[in-house]
């Protein structure tokens, strides 16, 4: 009964949420330079990922130039995981790794807190976050959860004059926030051929904005929401992988390892050599260039072209 319950009340979400009248208008966040360059080049860092977790991440982050780059005592960051679904990691961010990142992001000194909005099916967010054991987890770090959609009046509409979309709307929380956190997951997607950092803003905006930009041209709709605002930081968990289905379930893999970049485009594009290194009944362009998010990302200046960024492996 209760699985039936939350199905419909998903149901009720995913059809009835509407965007409050009224709003206030803001412009896009000002583009900030990227923090992890070399000789002007962006950096994507890529590690391989051992039982030791946090060594793992903190040699990763550290072949950027570190998190004191990032944040320091004063800021806000706010952390923008994967908990679209409350299915286990790498359908969700992983609890593991969001708490080694939280524990590094904590000893800057720097106000963190984490921002989420489920989709479709699986709205009440905190639903899914209860399930999944999130909000245990922040409360024991003195971490702040926002569950977006809770929000009744906390909301922005952003011009960005896009091609597909003349405006998001966000949260005023995630607009103000100093710094702005991705941790995404590495897997194929049904309908975007891929969810990594490009789509994690799908969940930025407001519910009742997603249904119309999955009914067409979900791809390009979903990277320019980016327009709005860009990540500072982005953390791949890549040790294990959904090579076919995707976002919830699919075919999983387990290529261990992690990337870091403040390039969405450039640790993308990285990310998905490593899905293609699989054999799997998938919708992957053979060329990462050529895939939709990647030309749309770059016809709006969202990331490096190819040859024109940095990969630091180890």
């Amino acid at each position: 009964m209760s699985s039936l319950t939350d199905s419909l009340e998903g149901i009720v979400h995913f059809l009835a949420d509407r965007v409050p009248a009224n709003l206030p208008t803001v412009p896009p966040r000002p583009r900030k330079a990227n923090l992890w360059c070399q000789n002007g080049m962006p950096l994507v860092s890529k590690v391989a990922a051992t039982q030791e977790l946090e060594v793992s991440i903190i040699k990763c982050l550290d072949l950027l130039g570190g998190l004191n780059k990032l944040a320091s005592a004063g800021d806000t960051v706010m952390v923008k995981p994967n908990f679209n679904s409350p299915d286990p990691y790498p359908g969700s961010t992983d609890l593991g790794f969001l708490r080694t990142v939280l524990g590094l992001l904590l000893q800057t000194g720097a106000k963190v807190v984490v921002g989420e909005s489920s989709g479709g099916m699986w709205r009440p967010t905190r639903k899914t976050l209860v399930k999944l054991g999130v909000p245990r987890l922040l409360a024991e770090m003195g971490v702040g959860l926002i569950a977006f959609d809770e929000e009744t009046r906390n909301w922005v509409q952003i011009d960005i004059g896009g091609e597909y979309l003349d405006k998001v709307t966000m949260p005023k929380s995630v607009y103000e926030a100093t710094r702005l956190v991705y941790l995404t997951c590495l897997k194929t997607h049904k309908l975007a051929r891929f969810s990594m950092s490009l789509k994690l803003a799908m969940g930025l905006i407001h519910p009742g904005e997603r249904l119309a930009i999955h009914m067409r041209s979900l791809e390009q709709k979903a990277v320019e929401i980016n327009l709005a605002l860009q990540p500072d930081l982005i953390i791949i968990d890549g040790r294990k992988a959904f090579i076919s289905g995707g976002p919830d379930k699919g075919e999983l893999a387990e290529p261990k390892v992690i990337l870091a970049s403040g390039d969405m485009v450039a640790i993308d594009v990285e990310a998905l050599k490593v899905l293609l290194s699989y054999k799997a009944r998938n919708r992957l362009t053979p060329n990462p260039w050529d895939s939709p998010q990647i030309i749309t990302a770059l016809r709006h200046q969202l990331g490096a072209r190819e040859g024109e960024y940095q990969v630091i492996a180890a």
